[in-house]
């Protein structure tokens, strides 16, 4: 870090150290405007930015949400449409944005301090001095297209979430929560029928109102430049000093001097339909006042009081309801912070004709609990292992603080920051008395008043709304008459060609690439041992490695495949990568009880019985986290990944655990009962997301049973689940015998792949501590599961498919899938990453042909080198298939020649592939994690990483234009693509004769059609379970370096 030297406006308030990270914390605040800025100092090659504004708005006009969209159309200065985002990716960054109920953030994320100081001036221009035009404001926000019906980006970003049952019953809450005049009680993202009133003057009216340097926080982490920041920031005030309201002018601060909701006086429960053709469940949602956020012992026992109480399987809360009663699938809890924190808790998956009952028994337990002494033992666990969280995730999350940054200056006072720098709280509290715990509880939960939202599904109102919306359209349709249409469409033509003026190319050029020396990527140290050393495929550890010095003092004969990486932690993160090959097929369905059972079962040992609430609250104690599930997150989605994280000094315990968990577990017939009456309620819920919807359908038909993938999704649960449920009940000993072989083909330690993420330094037995699991026998190492052995027929050779399966949701989604590169070392990769990065790029070609005229929220391509496959993605679109058709119009464009590639931003497109190398090694024990991936899973040669980034600067022109040709075309393309088209039931008829003119021979399917049961038959059992869900792979897919992603819910662009 530079000190500051040189004189500056800004004035050090203060700065101070964390008790518990490396970091260094500096909050400065300008004397001229106001502004305040706090610089978290963290090593790493990443700069973040986030950019807070407190945003208070008294109705559901939608404002701030539209005005954050806003922000990105140009600026005083860069007037033009696009230009942040073409400068962005030409400095390594991405930007992004979301609007809260009670601010606003805008983000940048960056490689490397000199492409963030580069693009920080003109980025918060954007959002100062912002050009807010009304072609803008109709494209971006809201308009009715030619042919009568509504468009815009927020407008469809709205239309997909209005209606669903998450929305409807947390408005519902807030109405009740909160009076008239209190913020807290409106919709910020806008409500659809005040969307298509409001007007660019409100919204112009709003940034006059909030958008002021007083009002506005800027919080950095990464290793930046003080000096630097601060004369960038003095030269950008001065820029804007006639542009802002005067800095002296009155000002009311929102929330902390505005109107505060009065205390609940009395409880109530208010039931909300959502519209839902599954009427079996639903879910119940309680919410009460807290304590003051700025209270920071009292928020400290909120933690912990949330874990004791709802925090796992062995919580009252989840043992009780859960895991006994089975009257819900989850109880979830969570805390949004106010003046006065708003506690939630949601139970979910509950039977729709129960739902009071449930209710009701929620509060009995509650009460209950507070009758009686609690279990201050398992208090006193989960004090120490909240702390220990907090620790490891300081560690681990490059952004662990600035939630909290964000959240003290929304509320805070001058004293109330440095509380973030230390965890006194919880000493304090471990000296609570079991009457102070129980006063707590009762105080603001158990004897609280609240208001619950009981939510019911309805498959009229589904039914209902879709009618009125069709009967608003027509209506309007035959107001216009063809006459208004024409209007219409020459009016939005006018404000896309006013929205899309060219960019001068001066100012792009002026613009120029940082060097990536300014990037410091992090670098581990690796070493083997066993199995690992001798891998085929494998690379040598250098001799002169200290690390592998140290393994190879403490090796043994140990033969287990063991890789070590080397970094500065005060934790052990151990992940075991498991092979799934062995698991007979019909049995890997059964994978779903297993996993979810698998820290929550009873055990043996030294002959005696644990059951299985011991084993959780002795699990809890000894370690920080635990999972086991797919190993999709480190590029395996055919594999297992168990992982366990303690501290250095339990590496031998958690180890114990690992074999304790893996040949110690008993499989209980009651534990299995519930487990499967679990899963089997979350299925409806689960069924309702038409994104998640579209995955399920394509991993049905692109993968083989043999998949894992396949054989885990919700379209197998509904079925295979409903029998196991059945069988359970009448032929016991069936199930037990089959999870029994099923453990022997998963837990054999050939199909082992250890990763050891430590400071190896500290362990005093880094592999000799691995003894305990050597009895189990080893055999030749097996092979790592891949995707592409295991794809159907549909799949291997995808084409002439189309599937449009309707759902009662207010939106479409598409997935196209087609073939792709099966090798990283294809030599088509590089030239495929440039194709993708450039088209998929923040007001790039898709951006501009899609979102840009209220096509879709997103699209995005992927490649997923374990499957072959490639996918194009339309997220949440009025109309598919006119997203669709636009963006094969762009590729052909770009093929033929007809649209030439623009130089400048393919440079951006290069930045942008450098970016994603610098988020795969964001933090000290994500470069761990990757190091691991390439070499062991993807068995990629030393400098990777360099070699390839070089190859991507080398890309030429017509190698994009053939792989634009050859790869990504052919997913647009009927012959080519196997397609999935989730949407409302009445958009049907449109999207059919749409894809029909384009070749494709689309087929109406309900979701009940891709369902499999893998043969299980369970005589005598009722069949009602029509269609489920899916745990979301792709999402299971990996996404490469490079590949574009999902559309993201909480980051709003």
């Amino acid at each position: 870090m530079a000190s500051v030297t040189k004189s500056t406006h800004f004035r050090t308030l203060q700065k101070f150290k964390s008790e518990f990270s490396p970091n260094e914390f500096t909050q400065y605040e300008s004397k001229r405007t106001g502004m305040r800025v706090v610089v978290v100092d963290q090593e790493g090659p990443k700069v973040l930015g986030y950019f807070a504004l407190a945003t208070e708005i008294h109705d559901d006009s939608g404002a701030p949400h539209t005005l954050e969209h806003l922000c990105f159309m140009g600026s005083k200065s860069y007037p033009y449409k696009g230009v942040l985002d073409k400068l962005a990716t030409r400095a390594y960054s991405n930007t992004n944005a979301w609007t809260a109920t009670d601010h606003t953030c805008y983000t940048l994320d960056t490689a490397g301090w000199s492409g963030f100081s580069q693009i920080l001036p003109v980025y918060l221009e954007h959002v100062i001095v912002p050009t807010l035009t009304d072609s803008g404001c109709y494209t971006e926000v809201y308009h009715v297209d030619g042919t009568g019906h509504d468009a815009g980006v927020v407008y469809s970003e709205m239309q997909g979430v209005q209606n669903t049952q998450e929305e409807l019953m947390g408005l519902r809450a807030k109405r009740r929560m909160y009076p008239e005049g209190v913020g807290f009680r409106y919709e910020t993202g806008g409500m659809m029928e005040q969307l298509r009133v409001l007007t660019a003057d409100r919204i112009r009216q709003f940034h006059r109102d909030m958008y002021q340097p007083k009002n506005l926080c800027l919080v950095i982490v990464g290793e930046v430049d003080h000096a630097d920041l601060l004369t960038i920031l003095d030269n950008f005030e001065t820029t804007i000093l006639e542009d802002i309201p005067k800095p002296d002018a009155p000002f009311k601060r929102p929330w902390v001097e505005s109107e505060q909701p009065p205390p609940l006086k009395q409880s109530t429960i208010e039931t909300v339909e959502f519209p839902e053709e599954d009427e079996t469940s639903g879910d119940v949602s309680i919410s009460f006042f807290g304590p003051d956020c700025n209270d920071v012992l009292s928020m400290g026992a909120l933690n912990v009081l949330m874990t004791y109480i709802a925090g796992s399987s062995v919580s009252v809360l989840e043992n009780v309801l859960v895991e006994k009663e089975h009257v819900a699938s989850t109880v979830y809890y969570s805390w949004e912070t106010r003046p006065d924190v708003l506690i939630h808790f949601t139970l979910s998956s509950v039977d729709a004709d129960k739902l009071p009952d449930v209710e009701k028994r929620f509060f009995e337990v509650l009460s209950e609990t507070a009758d009686k002494p609690l279990d201050m033992e398992y208090m006193s666990d989960c004090i120490a292992r909240h702390r220990q969280k907090l620790k490891a995730s300081s560690e681990s999350g490059a952004t662990f603080f600035t939630e909290s940054i964000i959240a003290d200056f929304l509320f805070g006072n001058e004293s109330t920051l440095k509380d973030i720098a230390h965890l006194h709280e919880y000493d304090e509290l471990e000296s609570w008395t079991d009457q102070q715990w129980r006063a707590y509880l009762i105080r603001w939960i158990s004897d609280a008043p609240h208001v619950t939202i009981l939510g019911k599904p309805s498959a009229s109102l589904a039914k209902k709304i879709e009618k009125e919306e069709e009967a608003r359209v027509a209506a309007r349709k035959a107001q216009l008459g063809d006459t208004g249409l024409k209007e219409l469409e020459q009016k939005l033509a006018a404000a896309k060609a006013e929205n899309d003026r060219e960019i001068p190319r001066k100012i792009l050029e002026n613009f120029k690439t940082p060097d990536t020396t300014s990037i410091r990527f992090i670098k581990t140290t690796t070493a083997r041992s066993g199995a690992a050393r001798a891998a085929q495929g494998v690379h040598e550890t250098s001799s002169k490695n200290p690390i592998q010095k140290l393994i190879d003092h403490d090796e043994s004969q140990i033969p287990l495949f063991i890789h070590f990486e080397h970094i500065q932690s005060n934790f052990v993160q151990i992940s075991i990568l498991i092979g799934t090959e062995s698991i007979p097929v019909p049995l890997r369905p059964l994978l779903t009880i297993y996993l979810d059972n698998f820290f929550t079962s009873p055990i043996t040992r030294d002959g005696a019985r644990i059951e299985f609430e011991r084993v959780v609250m002795e699990l809890e104690k000894d370690t920080v986290d635990y999972s086991m599930d797919s190993a999709a997150g480190i590029g395996c989605p055919e594999g297992l990944r168990l992982s366990i994280q303690v501290e250095l000094e339990k590496y031998e315990t958690g180890i114990r655990w690992l074999r304790d968990l893996m040949w110690n577990s008993l499989f209980d017939i009651t534990r299995l009962k519930a487990t499967t009456t679990k899963l089997l309620s979350e299925v409806p819920e689960e069924k309702r997301d038409g994104s998640s919807m579209t995955y399920a359908a394509a991993k049905m038909t692109n993968t083989a049973p043999e998949s894992v993938g396949r054989a885990r999704d919700t379209l197998v649960k509904a079925l295979y689940l409903k029998r196991v449920k059945h069988l359970l009940e009448k032929e016991p000993n069936t199930i037990l015998s089959q999870l029994e072989e099923l453990r022997e083909a998963i837990c054999h330690v050939s199909n082992f792949r250890v990763l050891v993420v430590a400071n190896i330094e500290k362990l005093k037995k880094p592999v000799s501590s691995w003894e305990t699991l050597s009895s189990q026998g080893f055999d030749k190492l097996a092979p790592i599961d891949r995707r592409l052995a295991r794809l159907s027929e549909a799949g291997k050779h995808p084409g002439n498919l189309a599937y449009i399966i309707p759902m009662p949701i207010d939106s479409s989604f598409a997935m196209a899938v087609g073939k792709g590169p099966q090798s990283l070392q294809d030599p088509t990769v590089p030239a495929l990453m440039v194709a993708i990065s450039y088209l998929d790029a923040v007001e790039g070609p898709m951006w501009t042909a899609v979102r840009g005229t209220g096509l879709a929220y997103g699209t995005g391509f992927a490649r997923s080198i374990d499957s072959g496959h490639v996918t194009y993605f339309i997220y949440r679109s009025p109309d598919a298939f006119k997203a669709f058709s636009a963006s094969k119009e762009v590729l052909q464009k770009f093929i033929s020649g007809e649209t030439p590639f623009d130089l400048l931003a393919l440079e951006g497109a290069i930045s942008s592939i450098v970016l994603d190398f610098a988020n795969s090694q964001s933090t000290m024990a994500a470069a761990a994690q990757e190091s691991f991936v390439k070499q062991v899973i993807r068995d990629l040669p030393d400098g990777w990483n360099e070699t390839i980034l070089k190859k991507v600067r080398d890309v030429k022109e017509e190698e994009i234009k053939m792989v634009m040709k050859e790869t990504l075309l052919p997913l647009l393309t009927a012959e080519s693509v196997n397609l999935f088209i989730t949407c409302a039931a009445v958009m049907q008829e449109g999207l059919i004769k749409g894809f029909e003119g384009m070749g494709f021979k689309p087929e109406i399917k309900p979701l009940a059609y891709f369902q499999d049961d893998y043969g299980l038959k369970a005589g005598g059992e009722e069949e009602g379970v029509e269609d489920g869900d899916q745990e979301l792979e792709g999402e299971d897919e990996e996404m490469e370096e490079g590949s574009g992603s999902e559309m993201s819910e909480t980051s709003d662009r």
